[in-house]
């Protein structure tokens, strides 16, 4: 009997995944909404990546510098005041963000703790940064699901693949064709065995990718809120292991997840990537600012993916 039974503390088997997937698919129109909602939230706190460099795109009026071409300056706009002005240009130099979002059944798993499923929050984050993105310029690509473009319709898109075929494998995308220097965004639970996930980080890394991983959590998976008898399941495999007190095993437990974040903390300073964890019972607004600074900093695209940003935060 499970001393906790306001926790729903059995994920779900692998038999039921399929149900769960049917659901996944009803809900996500709203998961869409709440896509657009954060997109918009966010985007009316930032000014995105408009400077002034190489393009096409008028952008602004500046004062025209003693020592610039005469050329430069527009007659037009300098006749109205006593003041010469150059037309400057938007700069564009548009890169590619890959997003992976992990479809695998162990991120079907809800206790009572967390607001959402890891999987919808996922989709989530994963919609909500596409859109921003795309606003801001960039070619965006769904790993497995549409390839990179800026089509401002890529979110509605990729929802549609996903409710059509929501249930996917938990390897990472290591044999997915990255151009080099694109970026690459992790959204998954990372509970594969640590040697699998070290050797696909680093082997991404190898071909000059550069990663943001956001490890994705129910809170119970952190706290391990469990005692009495209580039965675990793998969604993945069907195994099923039976802990007679599942307070005697807490610690171990709790141990082997601080073990776990410190080894993809460390791999992923080592890499020069950034590392961040989300908990299902945040708003998802979080880790989307994050990554939105973290892609679009400063006038290298990379720039807000700094040895500081690298190390991991929870958010």
């Amino acid at each position: 009997m499970v001393a906790r039974p306001e926790l729903d503390t059995t994920p779900p088997a692998a038999a039921d995944i399929g149900r769960q997937a049917a659901e996944l698919s009803a809900r996500m129109p709203d998961l869409l909404i709440q896509a657009r909602l954060v997109a918009n939230t966010i985007a009316h706190g930032i000014h995105g990546r408009r400077r002034a460099g190489p393009g096409e795109t008028f952008w602004q009026f500046r004062h025209f510098q003693s020592g610039e071409p005469a050329k430069r300056i527009d007659w037009r706009r300098s006749a109205r005041d006593d003041h010469l002005y150059v037309r400057e240009k938007e700069w564009e130099a548009a890169h590619t963000v890959w997003i992976w979002i992990d479809r695998s059944p162990s991120m079907y798993f809800r206790s009572q703790l967390g607001q959402a499923r890891k999987i919808e929050r996922a989709v989530v984050i994963g919609l909500a940064l596409t859109d921003l993105l795309i606003r801001g310029g960039e070619r965006v690509g769904l790993v497995g699901l549409i390839a990179p473009s800026a089509r401002r319709n890529a979110i509605e898109t990729a929802a549609q693949l996903i409710a059509h075929d929501p249930i996917g494998e938990d390897r990472l995308p290591t044999e997915v064709p990255f151009g080099r220097f694109s970026d690459l965004v992790i959204l998954g639970d990372l509970l594969e065995p640590l040697q699998t996930l070290e050797a696909g980080l680093t082997g991404i890394a190898g071909r000059q990718v550069h990663g943001h991983v956001v490890q994705i959590l129910d809170p119970a998976e952190e706290t391990f809120p469990f005692a009495g008898r209580t039965e675990f399941h793998d969604a993945a495999s069907g195994l099923t292991y039976t802990a007679g007190r599942a307070e005697a095993i807490r610690g171990a437990y709790l141990a082997r997840m601080a073990e776990r974040r410190r080894r993809l903390r460390a791999l992923s300073d080592r890499l020069g990537w950034s590392c961040t964890v989300h908990h299902t019972d945040h708003p998802a607004q979080q880790p989307v600012l994050a990554l939105h600074a973290r892609l679009s900093g400063g006038s290298n695209p990379r720039a807000g993916a700094s040895a500081a940003a690298g190390r991991e935060a929870s958010v």
